[in-house]
């Protein structure tokens, strides 16, 4: 009853290599076991010892030796091979695992992608190409199986990027007893055809992007506003401290013509405007082309409260240009103005405002 009690697990790694384990603490706590084999058939059996065992804490737990035919038989015994303790007779071909899919290749038309893999050299009947896969938005893996060597799906978002990874696996139960596939062959990512080297890098990607417009936008922004600020400031400005007009600019031929001599500027100047105020009341200026005597003479007439002020030098010339320009305005106070600008004269000089 006991040799039919023991639990083993075998795996006949691609018919290369097998490998026979059994739970030793639990099973033989008292000694160590020895293993042998033989896949011979008939009464006259050799059987070979065990070339490599696979330890659990110095304990003899599995054994592994090469795959030699279809037909196997085991035998555990105590530690001296006095006596057995297991047997079992099996075949080697229903504990196939096979190996990973060697050479495989993604081919992307539009949302379908088609994946294949190099055939196996043996039992290719007996072979499965389960292909899975998902997107960064999904928990789980999506599963198709197909025959060997090639599985197709389509339905795959050119926006997402995907996982992928294959693996081979044996029919059960007509090729096997147990359910062996082969380690996943190791895992891609693709993104709308092209192969990446994760799909974080597409998370990093779309992040720096967010990051690069969010500081654009910001910078942006805060021109917009400097600009608004500035509009306001130049507008405040303006209201509280008008600019002072230039007269550089306004009388350009007199100061670029006259260097500045007003005497001389108003004299040749045929478009002069002439207004003449008073502080408190407005008087009529006249034109006049006497000599000084006669201005002085004018002047002692109107009395002591009134004075005849000259802008331009002699008339000797007689000339219309070089025409005196005088008002009657009170002797403490006179202002004339030209052209928006104001000449303020007291006694013999004048200041220009």
């Amino acid at each position: 009853g006991q040799k039919d009690a023991i639990s083993t697990t075998i795996i006949n790694f691609n018919n290369e290599k097998m490998q026979i384990t059994w739970a030793a603490r639990e099973l033989f706590p008292s000694e160590n076991v020895s293993f042998s084999y033989t896949f011979d058939e008939g009464k006259h059996k050799v059987w070979k010892p065990c070339p490599t065992y696979i330890l659990d804490q110095d304990y003899n737990s599995g054994c592994l030796f090469k795959t030699e035919g279809p037909t196997l038989a085991i035998s555990i015994r105590n530690s001296n091979e006095s006596k057995e303790l297991f047997t079992k007779r099996l075949k080697s071909d229903f504990y196939i695992k096979p190996n990973r899919p060697e050479n495989v290749t993604f081919f992307w038309k539009e949302d379908t992608v088609t994946v294949s893999c190099n055939k196996p050299e043996r039992a290719v009947r007996c072979l499965r190409l389960e292909l899975q896969y998902k997107s960064k938005f999904d928990k789980d893996w999506q599963s198709r199986t197909s025959k060997c060597c090639s599985v197709g799906e389509q339905g795959f978002d050119s926006r997402k990027c995907y996982s992928f990874r294959v693996r081979l696996k044996r029919l059960v139960p007509y090729c096997n007893v147990v359910n062996y596939s082969s380690d996943w062959e190791a895992e891609t990512f693709w993104m709308n055809g092209t192969l990446l080297d994760s799909c974080d890098d597409d998370i990093n990607s779309q992040s720096n992007t967010v990051i690069t417009l969010s500081c654009l936008l910001a910078v942006l922004l805060m021109i917009l506003i400097f600009l608004i600020l500035l509009c306001k400031w130049q507008r405040l400005q303006k209201t509280v401290m008008p600019a002072i007009p230039d007269p550089k600019y306004i009388f350009a031929d007199l100061f670029n013509d006259h260097n500045g001599n007003f005497q001389e500027w108003i004299g040749k100047t045929d478009h002069a405007v002439v207004q003449t105020k008073l502080e408190y009341e407005e008087l009529e200026c006249i034109m006049e082309a006497e000599s000084q005597q006669e201005d002085e003479k004018n002047s002692d007439r109107q009395g002591p409260q009134e004075k005849i002020l000259t802008f331009s030098g002699t008339t000797e010339n007689n000339d219309p240009k070089s025409a005196q320009i005088a008002c009657l305005m009170p002797r403490s106070n006179t202002i004339a103005s030209f052209a928006g600008f104001q000449i303020l004269m007291n006694d013999d000089m004048y200041v220009m405002l």
